[in-house]
């Protein structure tokens, strides 16, 4: 208790390749505030500058940052052990935390500090976390790393958002299965933040309060899927809710400025490069508020 008030709850939010923080919390900033209205949201920058071009360049203001730097297989990491060292710090020192959330490159290194915690490898001082919210994440493919980190299922509370178009759809599936009764929201989109509908967010508003009223209804929902707001029993009886977002659900804007937004994500998504850990807005969409 502080000051007669019961303490909030924190996140940790890591954003993804060759951007930062405030580009994170920015993305974010498109579902609706009541979903994480109860927690005090984190956004730090990558430790590295970023090592080639930022996507984002001349679209949102820097800093550009990374985590680590890893090779076109993503089987080789270049300064990942300091990343880790960097990230434990900061979470001694400036939490506790009860959770992360990351997009792109800071889902995978969030699920990897999970798993990692997980196994008594590290932040071993530290309570375990409760929630984890990935988008776009995937696994580290280094054996050496899977041998440890994804040894046993990852008893934390779990939402995975997975992009039909999205080009890491395939290993953001294969991440969501390194967790304990994952929760999956899909959508139609590609590599970025999706927008929610109307199920979707009233499915993660609730996800966050139960977390925060310390309810486990893992066996509760258990066996349902979530399609466009219609619930239905799944045949494999795994917990999974989808969100097909709705096509015509798009802020109204100039036409000359969506079709520009459609270039840009199909050149993104088109393209499989390290470049693509990020997501491309329009200088509409994303002009930082005075």
């Amino acid at each position: 208790m502080e000051g007669g008030q019961e303490k909030r709850m924190k996140i940790l939010c890591l954003h993804g390749f060759r951007t930062s923080g405030k580009f994170l919390q920015k993305q974010i900033s498109k579902w609706d505030p009541s979903i994480f209205s109860e927690f005090d949201m984190v956004f730090p920058d990558g430790i590295f500058p970023a090592g080639g071009k930022s996507e984002i360049e001349g679209i949102f203001p820097p800093p550009y940052c990374e985590w680590f730097q890893f090779n076109p297989d993503f089987t080789e990491y270049t300064n990942l052990d300091e990343c880790i060292s960097y990230l434990c710090d900061f979470i001694m020192k400036n939490g506790p935390f009860d959770g992360l959330l990351g997009f792109s490159q800071g889902a995978t290194l969030s699920a990897l500090l999970l798993g990692y915690q997980a196994q008594g490898k590290l932040l071993k001082e530290h309570p375990p976390m409760k929630l984890f919210v990935s988008i776009s994440g995937s696994k580290f493919r280094d054996p050496s790393i899977c041998d440890v980190a994804y040894k046993d299922p990852i008893r934390v509370r779990s939402v995975h958002f997975i992009g039909a178009k999205d080009w890491l759809r395939v290993p953001s599936e294969e991440l969501a299965t390194a967790f304990d009764k994952p929760l999956i929201i899909r959508h139609l989109q590609g590599h970025t933040v999706p927008r929610l509908d109307e199920a979707a967010t009233e499915q993660l508003r609730g996800w966050t309060s139960e977390i925060i009223q310390g309810i486990d209804v893992s066996d509760n929902i258990h066996g349902l899927q979530l399609q466009n707001g219609e619930a239905k029993a799944t045949e494999n009886g795994m917990p999974e809710a989808v969100q097909e977002t709705d096509k015509t659900e798009k802020n109204p804007s100039d036409p000359k400025i969506e079709n520009k937004k459609s270039e840009l994500e199909d050149a993104l998504e088109n393209k499989k490069t390290e470049n693509d850990l990020v997501e491309l807005k329009t200088n509409e969409e994303i002009k930082v508020e005075a």
